[in-house]
């Protein structure tokens, strides 16, 4: 990367930088690392999934992309969004549409199906009272929940939904800023067979627009064709990285996953024995 290009007076419409950058990217709880990444980039437009098994940092990695926490400060900066080390916290969260366990957890409450989706705009759990509402956002909300096909949930709340029905109107929420990139963490846990494959078939469309993806998953069956990279995380640290083709193999996750795994595969999609 080119020093000196760092900072506020960064010019967003280059397309040169990475969407994200970590660089000796540390994170401490307790005195303990939890997480040490010594380099990565994830660029916009990329299909990445992060897989790994319990325990090996994935979580932590996603409080990073959604800043939820931060690197430890060092002599350089540890991480970079499109080539720029000061954000605004709501601005950075524009980047990453995103949802997790955490988030539908939250949403485990009465708020409206229609104020779940808007919330996104103002990045809050429903909608304050004095929330702007402008007639593009309802517009907005409008046309995802017609492509989510969530539609016919209007008027109902969120805490009476399966948990398929909730994480697409998740989704929805998460796309309402348009962002480059979509990460959605464990997509299936929680869904039955017939849930999971409406689910992937549903990213799999959202995904024909050229929109990036980061998958954070320790099950290799949620890891759509689309993926073209596997960034595989153990102990905190990167595993390995690379095409998926590469990664998926018997010998790469049994040492990932420390058990003597058999990986089939069928039109681009794996299963792990």
């Amino acid at each position: 990367m080119r020093a000196g290009r760092v900072g506020l007076g960064y010019d967003d419409t280059m397309d040169s930088w990475p969407l994200l950058q970590l660089n000796d990217a540390r994170v401490v709880r307790d005195g303990k690392t939890i997480l040490d990444i010594a380099n990565l980039a994830v660029r916009e437009g990329e299909r990445i999934a992060i897989l790994g098994p319990n325990g090996a940092g994935k979580s932590t990695l996603l409080k990073l992309l959604t800043r939820d926490i931060l690197p430890l400060a060092g002599d350089t900066p540890a991480m970079l969004l499109r080539g720029r080390e000061h954000w605004d916290l709501f601005e950075a969260r524009k980047l990453f549409g995103v949802v997790s366990d955490s988030l539908q957890e939250d949403y485990d409450r009465k708020v409206e199906v229609t104020d779940a989706v808007m919330s996104g705009y103002f990045g809050s759990v429903g909608l304050y009272r004095r929330a702007d509402v402008t007639p593009a956002m309802r517009d907005r909300v409008t046309a995802l929940m017609a492509e989510l096909e969530i539609t016919r949930l209007a008027g109902q709340t969120m805490n009476v939904l399966s948990t398929g029905e909730a994480r697409r109107v998740l989704i929805a929420r998460a796309l309402v800023f348009d962002p480059p990139t979509l990460v959605l963490d464990e997509p299936c846990d929680g869904l039955d067979a017939n849930a999971s494959y409406h689910f992937l078939r549903t990213l799999r469309a959202l995904l024909k627009a050229g929109r990036g993806l980061v998958l954070i998953t320790h099950h290799i069956e949620d890891i759509v064709p689309e993926v073209d990279r596997v960034i595989m995380l153990k102990n905190g640290r990167v595993f390995a990285d690379g095409c998926k083709d590469e990664m998926l193999t018997d010998e790469r996750l049994s040492a990932l996953f420390e058990i003597p795994a058999q990986v089939e595969s069928r039109g681009g999609v794996y299963r792990l024995w």
